[in-house]
């Protein structure tokens, strides 16, 4: 599998009672974990089948832009 480089962001969900990792820059793109390394690892996997489906689609994959500015 290949190392993303996209940016992901965690945070604690007490709905959940789990950490969510989101990656903003593909769309829908997230995982959960019970722990914050569990959920960055449970990220890798999801974005690596993100890419894989769009590839299996046709569709385009974002080029990693890095830090994202939220105003």
């Amino acid at each position: 599998m290949m190392e993303a480089k996209y940016e992901v962001i965690i945070y604690w969900s007490k709905d959940d009672d789990a950490y969510i990792a989101e990656v903003p820059e593909l769309a829908g793109c997230m995982a959960d974990g019970g722990s914050y390394v569990e959920a960055i690892n449970n990220a890798q996997i999801v974005i690596q089948q993100w890419i894989d489906t769009a590839n299996d689609l046709g569709k385009p994959i974002p080029e990693p832009k890095g830090k994202l500015m939220f105003a």
